[in-house]
């Protein structure tokens, strides 16, 4: 049997802690044990230790010395930075994707603001929501600034389930709405201010 390489393994798991993180699965200030996480995954302790440097590259994870690696704490500072962050990089994303948006492609983000709407729990809601951004994001064709999107949705996300996952409450959003409306009629700059205003509301 072919032996999967360490490169895929690190990804595996980073991607399984990730969700426990931004779950609340674990919690912050919980140490994360090499060894248990390597049997877990039946992987030696390099691609461990490099799911560890992801995870710490991603905000989620933090090395101290003697203490080992732990799930990053966070507090209101870093809400704030997470949300303005956000709101900044994703105005830059949908400003450069704006020219490679077709019908066809606003059409499917139609459809995923109503899957959104139709949402009953938090966590569906987030890979929905998450699912517009992307659609009208990815064009811009600039992966460094999509993956730096892409970890501070999670972030967001983090702090969404820990703070509102009890309190959900199933509601239409109309900013989605305004953002394609005004894309459609070609308006630039309305889009571009509505997509910021929704990002820093949501946080």
């Amino acid at each position: 049997m072919r032996q999967e390489p360490e490169e895929t393994i690190a990804s595996r798991i980073t991607r399984a802690l990730a969700d426990r993180i931004i779950a609340g699965t674990l919690a912050a200030g919980e140490k994360l044990r090499q060894d248990h996480i390597a049997e877990e995954f039946g992987a030696s302790h390099v691609p461990v230790r490099e799911a560890f440097r992801r995870l710490e590259a991603r905000g989620l994870a933090v090395s101290e010395p003697r203490r080992g690696v732990r799930v990053a704490a966070f507090d209101r500072a870093d809400i704030r930075e997470v949300v303005e962050m956000r709101a900044a990089l994703e105005a830059l994303a949908l400003r450069h994707a704006i020219a490679n948006l077709t019908p066809a492609l606003l059409s499917e983000a139609d459809a995923a603001a109503d899957a959104t709407d139709r949402c009953t729990d938090i966590k569906a809601w987030d890979e929905a929501n998450r699912h517009f951004h992307r659609l009208l994001l990815a064009p811009c064709a600039m992966p460094r600034l999509l993956a730096t999107i892409d970890d501070l949705q999670a972030a967001s996300a983090r702090y969404l389930f820990a703070t509102s996952a009890a309190n959900f409450v199933p509601r239409v959003d109309r900013e989605h709405r305004a953002i394609l409306a005004a894309l459609r009629k070609g308006d630039t700059e309305t889009a571009v201010a509505t997509l910021a205003r929704h990002v820093k509301r949501i946080g």
